[in-house]
């Protein structure tokens, strides 16, 4: 009857151990960069990113800037999109890592630049934690020994009194 009850927490434990069983969709990378009046919030999905620009004084979009990217040393142009924002797509934004980031926005006679810094982390398929699986086995490993020992244990008591 032990061995049964140690084996049922057993099998639990390691589904336990990964996590709640919930998977959170991981969020979207973004960006902020501030200047003196201007403020530009990027959002990474895939290779593109929106961007909405806006001032600090009001939050008022800002839709007839003209805005480059910098990005990994690499210049984009971003493309006004109708809603007001703008949208930069470039394959540098799969990269995994840190980047920094540059905002060039000119508007009329002013010229500002904003820099933030980018986080993307690791594609889906690619662990962020590679030990991960080392660690749910060595649990399994762990509750493998301790069941085997009361499983002995228990064996040796019961030829102890017969």
């Amino acid at each position: 009857m032990l061995v049964l009850a140690l084996l049922g927490i057993a099998a639990i434990a390691p589904a336990s151990a990964a996590g709640s069983g919930v998977a959170q969709p991981p969020a979207a990378p973004r960006v902020e960069a501030r200047g003196a009046d201007l403020l530009a919030v990027g959002v990474v999905h895939g290779d593109r990113m929106s961007i909405r620009l806006s001032r600090l004084l009001d939050n008022a979009p800002v839709p007839d800037a003209a805005v480059t990217v910098v990005l990994r040393g690499v210049v984009h142009p971003a493309t006004a999109e109708t809603d007001g924002s703008y949208t930069v797509q470039t394959a540098d934004l799969t990269l995994p890592g840190t980047a920094a980031i540059e905002f060039q926005i000119a508007q009329a006679a002013v010229r500002q630049s904003l820099k933030g810094t980018l986080q993307v982390a690791a594609a889906a398929g690619q662990p962020e934690d590679r030990n991960a699986s080392r660690q749910l086995w060595w649990w399994v490993l762990n509750f493998a020994v301790c069941i085997a020992f009361l499983w002995l244990f228990s064996r040796r008591r019961k030829a102890a009194k017969g």
